[in-house]
């Protein structure tokens, strides 16, 4: 008894044994899925950066330092601004009489090439002010 090649049986590699085959439509959706989520990571850093630039933006702060009721219709305010040097901005001073009624408020402009900035102001009341108050700075 020879061997005798079996009829019926094909010589090509064992079925499932090296996994299926793509067909063309899974592979373009495999591409798909990855330039997707490669957009979508791009997307996601662009927002995240301009987010960032927004909170963390030029910021101009500022302190009163101490301040002196000149007169009736007058106080001189000693403030103390940080900023980027090259940043432009105003901060608003607000003074009060005893009463807590407003009697004054002002901007004022730093436009130096500084990044602190010590200066003495000068905001006109209505009436005798007993407080100064920095209600915020800005950048334009």
């Amino acid at each position: 008894m020879g061997s005798k090649p079996s009829e019926g049986v094909s010589e090509g590699l064992p079925p499932g044994r090296y996994g299926r085959s793509r067909t063309a439509d899974e592979a373009a959706d495999r591409k798909l899925k990855i330039v997707g989520s490669v957009l979508g990571v791009v997307l996601l850093g662009v927002v995240g950066w301009f987010g960032y630039d927004y909170i963390n933006g030029t910021k101009v702060s500022g302190e009163v330092i101490k301040f002196d009721i000149v007169s009736a219709g007058t106080v001189k305010a000693h403030l103390e601004v940080r900023k980027d040097a090259d940043a432009k901005g105003y901060c608003t001073l607000r003074s009060q009489a005893e009463s807590g009624a407003e009697v004054g408020r002002a901007d004022f402009r730093f436009d130096q090439r500084a990044d602190r900035v010590d200066k003495v102001v000068t905001l006109r009341t209505t009436s005798k002010a007993t407080s100064v108050e920095l209600l915020g700075c800005h950048s334009d």
